[in-house]
């Protein structure tokens, strides 16, 4: 899903012992000062009025741990951009959709009903984000996920949709040219979601144009015995297997491959990535790999100062996409800001400047086309690893043999 390559990421400035700061199309560009989470006094900022900006995501049930990677990162923003002393002052309305579908619209009605709400990071998901994309678009209320991949999302004419990593075009296509290379045979599996089944689709779509035999099925994700899954994936012959799907059913695909000692290939795409695999999956995810448009915040020098006060903030080191979800929420900051400086705090004069925005992160440029998909000089994917219980980082997909 998301970010650029190592080089092209810089931290631009520093204020105070771990400050950061971004350069912007504004002539503001120093948005906030790294100074530890926690909750936002407001005290400088209280005369220019409060605005929010809504967290949609997994708070709750199977899923919650990326929404918690996401909403720490987001309330670190917040937090230290009112201690920036913006003239005004910003707060958080968490939305907790558990990462379903039929849950997202309440979730999306309960931050529609603040009349506060001014920009809104998230979904998280790609299916909650297509049940709602129209919702928000139409109330003219500005969107950028730090997460949701699925390449429709751009061409379903959400007028407020933005995202800041790659979809899963961009995605499946590197991970099926880097498996290309290695085998002749590829067993593609996902897990019915809208995420999962469109990075198997564009995996599936490159492996056999580049002359991969490709065999694919589907398994529920409410699937709780891989067995037969299993099992079928080693009577295929196939010398590597992509899975489509999310973190803790992957965590149980690869207990049942280990039981029947698979050695090919395994390798997910960025929705296994996480903590909650490594956790479930133990010894059994070792050896697997991840395909990721994200950064490795606990190792990524542009990320160091973030890193640590996410650290201090929340006694957690940040973990998939909390470094995105930062950048996400500094973006819709500095556009709030624009919005500002040319007139008044609304939803569309946010709107606009969030179309408008030019803004170096930690982890990308954010920078939009029109279709609300971040520029392709910003798309990066990378290659990880799980090796002794930890994901660590090999590096752009691209480079790797």
């Amino acid at each position: 899903m998301r970010t650029l390559s190592l080089a092209k990421i810089a931290v631009v400035g520093v204020a105070g012992a771990l400050a950061l700061s971004a350069c912007s199309n504004s002539s503001s560009n120093n948005n906030s000062g790294l100074s530890g989470g926690g909750n936002s006094s407001g005290a400088n900022n209280s005369s220019g009025g409060t605005y929010t900006i809504a967290f949609q995501g997994p708070l709750s049930g199977d899923n919650q741990q990326l929404g918690i990677n996401e909403v720490n990162a987001v309330q670190l923003a917040i937090d230290q951009a009112n201690k920036a002393n913006l003239g005004f002052t910003l707060k958080l309305l968490k939305a907790d959709d558990q990462g379903d579908p039929s849950k997202a619209p309440a979730a999306a009605a309960q931050v529609l009903q603040d009349n506060t709400v001014v920009g809104e990071i998230g979904p998280s998901f790609s299916g909650a984000t297509k049940a709602v994309g129209k919702t928000y678009g139409a109330a003219g209320l500005a969107m950028i996920s730090p997460s949701a991949t699925n390449p429709s999302l751009s061409t379903l004419g959400f007028q407020t949709f933005h995202r800041i990593v790659p979809s899963d075009n961009v995605e499946g296509t590197q991970a099926a040219d880097w498996l290309a290379k290695k085998v002749k045979k590829l067993y593609v599996i996902d897990d019915l979601s809208d995420y999962g089944k469109g990075v198997a689709d564009a995996v599936q779509k490159e492996a056999q144009a580049k002359g991969v035999t490709v065999v694919r099925t589907g398994v529920d994700a409410k699937t709780t015995d891989y067995s037969a899954a299993a099992t079928a994936v080693k009577t295929s012959g196939a010398g590597a297997l992509f899975y489509g799907g999310y973190d803790a059913q992957a965590a149980l695909f690869a207990k049942a491959l280990n039981a029947i000692n698979y050695t090919g290939i395994k390798i997910g795409g960025n929705g296994i990535k996480s903590s909650v695999f490594t956790k479930q999956a133990g010894s059994a995810g070792n050896g697997w790999y991840f395909s990721c448009g994200c950064l490795d915040a606990t190792t990524a020098p542009a990320a160091k100062d973030f890193a640590a006060a996410y650290q201090a903030a929340f006694n957690t080191p940040p973990s998939t996409y909390s470094p995105e979800a930062y950048d996400a929420t500094n973006a819709m900051i500095q556009a709030i800001k624009d919005a500002k400086s040319k007139g008044s705090i609304t939803k569309a004069s946010v709107e606009t400047a969030v179309n408008a925005l030019d803004y170096q992160g930690i982890t990308t440029e954010v920078k939009f086309e029109t279709n609300g998909e971040v520029v392709a000089t910003a798309q990066t994917v990378n290659l990880f690893t799980q090796k002794n219980g930890e994901i660590v980082l090999l590096g752009n997909m691209k480079d790797q043999n």
